[in-house]
């Protein structure tokens, strides 16, 4: 048996980045940045009213410290105006938020401040230089660096390349992973399962932690166990994926003739992992181009938890990412748990915060039952326990990492 340190080791290894390529900034969300964006000009590119108001030279409004004045209003610029004014002192000129200001202008009276007289505003309340006023290039310069490499391309970041004019951006692409589920019992949901049929969850639930993980996913489906079709289906898929999962692909008869069918396209290793659940699987790196393929228990659970602790680090790997483990935290036990001895757990649990003391509490879910999937789906956590731990009481401490959190 292997441990799932050495494991999971044995799997980072084989992560592969897809080459970067360059995409529209609309596509490129959740993806990491793969040069560095440096802007072309600057951010402002002028210098523009911040709110709604009046442009003004700030010595002339000065004297409103001590009584109102009186101010000829000479225009009005709005946002997007191309054409240039110039101020001469004691005047002024109205301005939408966004319009550039007139030649002379430092400061902007807002509204607020005036009677909003169109023609000659009274002027309340001074303002000094650079009030209300966006400067030109404040926010980036030209030849700043924008987005930095290594970046996650989030909102912000897509709004700033969209602000330095950036149609497209350099970025590691999500690697792509095919979910491939075999076992002559599976039917697809769209039919009702006959005697001793179940229906396809794990092609369904592994490709939707595929895309948590953040990687393009094909969901092919079940596949038949017969040896030329799923050799066949799996070499295709190989040519097209940086990551195959196939779900039932071990234990049994079915497991041989998985083995069977992929023996010409390279070896896979089932050592069996000191974990609980999950401890028999395989791992191996198939076809010319080495791809990493997973073969994942049949029972759901099983299945999603090897995913979570192996194919989603690789997929984050590949992604980029520079710690691709979920955050870990201690929490205290509201109720007693067992584990297998000689196995690392990963158990079931509802991580949750004490609102006086902020300490983390975790409820044990699942009463340990590998194949109850209904706990799974209300956890948000996985309790770890140790290969030599085997009882846990109430209030004692443990390692959880979380998982998927709900909005």
């Amino acid at each position: 048996m292997r441990s799932v340190d050495e494991q999971l080791a044995k799997v980072l290894a084989a992560a592969v980045r897809p080459s970067p390529v360059r995409v529209a900034i609309s596509e490129a969300q959740g993806l990491l940045c793969a040069e560095d964006v440096v802007a072309e000009r600057a951010l402002p590119g002028f210098d523009q009213a911040a709110v709604d108001g009046y442009a003004v030279r700030s010595v002339d409004v000065q004297a409103a410290a001590e009584e109102s004045l009186l101010m000829p209003v000479i225009g009005e610029i709005d946002a997007g105006s191309r054409q240039p004014r110039r101020l001469q002192p004691g005047q002024t000129v109205r301005v939408g938020t966004g319009a550039p200001l007139p030649t002379l202008a430092d400061a902007v009276v807002p509204v607020g401040y005036t009677d909003e007289n169109p023609a000659k505003v009274t002027v309340r309340q001074p303002v000094p230089s650079g009030a209300f006023v966006r400067r030109a290039g404040e926010d980036v310069q030209a030849g700043d660096v924008a987005v930095r490499r290594g970046s996650v391309i989030g909102a912000a970041q897509v709004g700033l390349l969209a602000a330095v004019g950036r149609g497209k951006v350099l970025v590691h692409p999500r690697p792509r992973v095919s979910i491939i589920s075999v076992g002559e019992e599976l039917v697809d949901i769209d039919r009702s399962p006959g005697g001793g049929q179940v229906y396809d969850v794990n092609s369904y639930a592994l490709a939707a932690a595929a895309r948590d993980a953040g990687a393009e996913v094909t969901r092919v489906g079940i596949v038949s166990t017969d040896p030329r079709r799923l050799h066949e289906v799996v070499e295709g898929r190989l040519l097209l994926s940086e990551l195959v999962v196939i779900a039932g692909g071990v234990g049994g008869n079915t497991g041989h003739q998985v083995r069977a069918a992929l023996a010409d396209l390279g070896d896979i290793d089932e050592s069996r992992v000191t974990m609980h659940p999950g401890s028999t699987q395989g791992f191996g790196r198939l076809g010319p181009d080495k791809v990493p393929t997973f073969l994942l228990p049949g029972n759901p659970v099983s299945a999603l938890v090897v995913f979570e602790i192996f194919v989603r680090p690789l997929i984050r790997t590949a992604l980029g990412k520079n710690n691709p483990h979920r955050r870990v935290v201690t929490a205290r036990l509201l109720a007693p748990i067992a584990s297998t001895k000689g196995r690392r757990g990963f158990l079931r649990g509802q991580l949750l915060r004490d609102g006086t003391t902020q300490e983390y509490l975790v409820q044990p879910l699942g009463a340990g039952g590998s194949h109850l999937l209904a706990s799974l789906a209300e956890a948000n956590c996985l309790i770890l326990v140790d290969e030599d731990v085997t009882e846990l009481g109430v209030d004692q401490d443990v390692h959880v990492s979380f998982l998927a959190q709900r909005g």
